[in-house]
């Protein structure tokens, strides 16, 4: 009786895929500041670059780079829109799946978007409500080519640190701090 009585409690206490989403979709908007390392293997030292990060859901994501440079990309629908030293271009996200399920996978875990993820990953969530990981693995070989996987770590309903390993072997650890009206990213 106390093994049963056990067993159902710990399997009461999970934490799902289901939960976290729903808990990532009650979410309004974001904004937070951010810093990214990029670790590229010809380079000895990471690529360190920070800056703001505004979710309005649920299509769209700005992420404007301050330091080292500035950069602006813009994430609204299905068009990413890149500003970089006057320059701008506006790309379609299906003439790139690649890039496409990169910037997905950011956006639609913001979002809550369950079904938008898994019709591009395999998704793993591993820890508890106050601490998780989730684990996209790419279902395309095409997007397999490029991203080997990403993780997502977070607290209840704020993700703080979004890791892309490409397939190459570089990646990207960005890290998130909450801002102002920060929901939904940041810790």
């Amino acid at each position: 009786m106390f093994l049963l009585g056990f067993g159902h409690s710990a399997q009461a206490t999970q934490f799902t895929v289901g939960e976290l989403m729903g808990a990532l979709a009650n979410n309004k908007h974001g904004a937070a500041t951010f810093t990214e390392k990029k670790y590229i293997s010809i380079l000895d030292h990471p690529v360190v670059s920070s800056g703001e990060l505004l979710f309005v859901p649920p299509a769209r994501l700005e992420k404007r780079t301050l330091k080292p440079k500035v950069e602006t990309l813009v994430l609204d629908g299905d068009v990413l829109t890149v500003e970089q030293q006057r320059q701008k271009h506006v790309l379609q996200l299906k003439d790139y799946p690649e890039v496409a399920a990169m910037i997905e996978s950011i956006r639609a875990t913001l979002a809550g978007d369950r079904k938008a993820l898994e019709g591009v990953y395999d998704l793993r969530l591993e820890g508890s409500r106050d601490r998780w990981t989730l684990t996209l693995t790419p279902l395309d070989t095409r997007v397999g080519s490029v991203v080997a996987r990403i993780l997502m770590a977070g607290t209840r309903d704020a993700v703080r640190t979004v890791e892309i390993l490409q397939a190459d072997g570089d990646r990207s650890v960005m890290s998130i701090q909450k801002g102002a009206g920060g929901l939904g990213i940041g810790p």
